[in-house]
């Protein structure tokens, strides 16, 4: 069968697109090459993500460019747009009807193209064409994407991109070094016990949107929750671990101003607050897999680890929400107070303790 350039594009290199967007921008290109008149085209996708139900690419013919938009599911960052995003951006910049064909399944990829002048019947055609060819490669695009878009949810990018690039074994892993946040919900047994499950979700959500977007505000990732805590890295990418150490304590900051905020709404909704104790260290450990031979986890372990989770067993005991070792105090240049040397369970040498100097909220 003789093939258009374009469809043969699409049967055998499509699917090596770096993503979507790129497709768009290459098909638009090879459709223009082939003689269709096109000033723009739209593609659409459902995609997998805690916040995000589609997402939208828009390409331009006389530039090349390719922008994207962003809609939000239903409880998301914005109410659920409509479904038109394409259409409605591709009016605006041509006379021309806009011509969509759905690429593959019923609710598939949606593309759009519009031109300087309304489609002939042949020019449609060609553009059926190319959807149809254009199904298989982006379902490859989405099974990739779906992918990474699962594992960015459940490890954090960094993480997923680890364990994207490697095989899958557990002896595989890396040393890093990275500055360390380990909080810990307080009283959560009690609570659990006395409210509704419901109420302990809601309540346990409200604590996490707080402390991991606090983390992630600062540029660093939450590797794992654990019950109702929270194991975060900032991996040192410097020679020095400055800047990774500051940016740990800044997000332990604004962690508790959050939590502040959170309790003055649960107090105004006649409920209890919640209080928390966070730890910071810096040291080296071990980032990668662990597990048994066919059930994996990735994780961070070794003493760093260690002494963060026993660091944090000094909030409630010392009265104070965040504390610091005395290994990240030194570096970073944000404002400590020191509360001395403390044994810590399990560690063998004593432990400098500071605080956040603004950090007086006393842990019932």
């Amino acid at each position: 069968m003789q093939l258009s350039p374009t469809l043969a594009w699409l049967l055998d290199a499509a699917s090596d697109c770096r993503g979507a967007d790129h497709l768009l921008a290459e098909l638009g290109a090879h459709l223009v090459a082939d003689g269709v008149p096109l000033a723009a085209g739209a593609l659409t996708l459902e995609v997998p993500h805690p916040l995000i139900a589609k997402r939208t690419w828009l390409w331009r013919a006389d530039s090349g460019q390719v922008i994207e938009a962003l809609g939000f599911a239903p409880g998301g960052l914005a109410p659920d747009p409509p479904d038109d995003a394409g259409r409605r951006w591709l009016r605006d910049i041509a006379r021309g009807e806009v011509h969509e064909d759905v690429a593959g399944r019923p609710a598939g990829p949606l593309l759009g193209w519009i031109g300087p002048r309304t489609f002939t019947a042949d020019e449609i055609e060609q553009l059926r064409q190319a959807a149809r060819f254009a199904a298989t490669p982006l379902a490859v695009l989405a099974a990739r994407a779906t992918l990474r878009a699962t594992l960015d949810a459940y490890l954090g990018t960094r993480s997923a991109e680890r364990v994207l690039a490697a095989p899958l074994r557990r002896d595989l892993g890396e040393t890093i070094q990275a500055a360390l946040l380990y909080a810990d919900l307080r009283n959560f047994t009690s609570l659990s016990e006395t409210v509704p499950p419901a109420d302990v979700i809601a309540a346990l959500d409200a604590w996490f949107d707080r402390i991991a977007g606090a983390v992630h505000a600062f540029g660093g990732e939450v590797l794992k929750f654990i019950g109702d805590g929270v194991l975060a890295i900032f991996p040192v990418l410097e020679a020095s671990p400055r800047r990774a150490c500051d940016a740990a304590v800044r997000a332990a900051s604004a962690a508790e101003a959050g939590m502040a905020y959170l309790n003055k709404e649960r107090r105004a909704q006649g409920l209890p607050p919640l209080s928390f104790g966070a730890a910071l260290h810096v040291g080296e450990m071990l980032w990668g897999n662990i597990g048994a031979a066919n059930r994996l986890d990735f994780t961070a372990i070794g003493p760093a680890v260690n002494l963060a989770s026993r660091l944090e067993g000094l909030c409630k005991p010392l009265g104070r929400t965040v504390l610091v070792s005395g290994a990240l105090a030194a570096e970073t240049e944000m404002p400590l107070v020191a509360l001395g040397s403390h044994s810590l369970r399990g560690i063998a040498a004593p432990c400098e303790v500071f605080a956040l100097e603004e950090s007086q909220a006393r842990i019932s």
